[in-house]
């Protein structure tokens, strides 16, 4: 079975000066299991906090899980990773690869040398879960907390609490695959706030965006200049998704008033289902890499999100 090490809190210590980094590689992680009776194999990949992936660590870091699935040897694979994006490296993972193998990310709350570390037993129950071939037909799963979940429709919820993810959809493994490379994009995530107006959306085309998705209110609505900006955003054909920053719930496109989601959908923008802000950047840049179409990103979205 193959570990790959990134990062993140589970391998990470403080140092002098007060600060956790990255500082454990995969064989010291491993080290801190009891002897499981599974020959594992450690792979060091990165050694990063996951807030500061790119696009492109999190393809390489795909791109890493589709190699293992295609080496007979490897029967499992477990991805430890930082709990900030672990969701929508999941997310890319699950998108880009038909599995064969089950493939379980972990990682943890608390520092390696925190007196409430978590991280070994998260490790342990990853390790476990992968022993179980039938988890493939449940996609890409991350096992934290002493919880297995499905990783479409994940988000963390808490960022204290050792049980750290919830699911804003039941729906496990969406028919939905592609393997175009997200590496080279810009896809930006703007925030919506009551009264905000266009400038935000606006600063992403500017600065190249190939989409953008709206973290927006409730249901997913915004203002009457957020939907103007949308139109623009039409008009130099960059697709825009609306989500929100409402955790659950499914977002529709019902509101009208000049800024609500009717109003948006009317604009050119989409809405993402279930998909919180996080997991709906990551559809929208596979999307974009395959090259599909507004109305074929749409329907992706509609079926995914169902």
């Amino acid at each position: 079975m193959a570990v790959i090490a990134t990062g993140g809190t589970i391998a990470s210590q403080r140092d002098q000066d007060g600060a956790s980094r990255p500082s454990l590689d995969g064989d010291s992680l491993l080290g801190q299991l009891s002897d499981t009776g599974i020959a594992l194999k450690a792979i060091d990949l990165m050694a990063k906090d996951s807030a500061s992936l790119t696009l492109s660590d999190m393809q390489l870091i795909s791109h890493s899980v589709g190699t293992l699935l295609a080496e007979k040897d490897i029967d499992g694979i477990v991805v430890l990773h930082g709990t900030d994006a672990m969701e929508e490296t999941a997310m890319l993972v699950q998108l880009q690869h038909a599995l064969t193998k089950p493939v379980i990310f972990t990682g943890a709350q608390f520092t390696a040398d925190h007196e409430q570390a978590d991280g070994p037993a998260n490790l342990a129950a990853a390790i476990a879960a992968a022993v179980d071939g039938d988890n493939t037909r449940r996609g890409i799963l991350v096992c934290f907390g002493g919880k297995t979940y499905p990783a479409w429709g994940l988000y963390k919820h808490s960022a204290d609490e050792t049980d750290a993810f919830r699911q804003s959809t039941r729906q496990e493994n969406p028919d939905l695959h592609h393997s175009g490379d997200v590496s080279a994009l810009r896809v930006d995530i703007v925030a919506i706030y009551p009264g905000c107006d266009g400038a935000l959306v606006d600063a992403s085309l500017t600065a190249g965006a190939r989409g953008i998705v709206l973290a927006a209110l409730g249901s997913g609505n915004a203002t009457p200049s957020v939907v103007d900006a949308v139109r623009r955003c039409s008009e130099k054909n960059v697709p825009v998704v609306v989500s929100s920053r409402v955790p659950r719930g499914r977002l529709t496109s019902t509101y009208g008033g000049g800024g609500g989601g009717h109003d948006l959908a009317q604009a050119g923008a989409i809405h993402s289902g279930n998909l919180r802000p996080g997991q709906a950047r990551i559809v929208l840049a596979t999307l974009l890499a395959a090259g599909e179409t507004a109305n074929s990103i749409a329907d992706a979205f509609a079926e995914g999100g169902e």
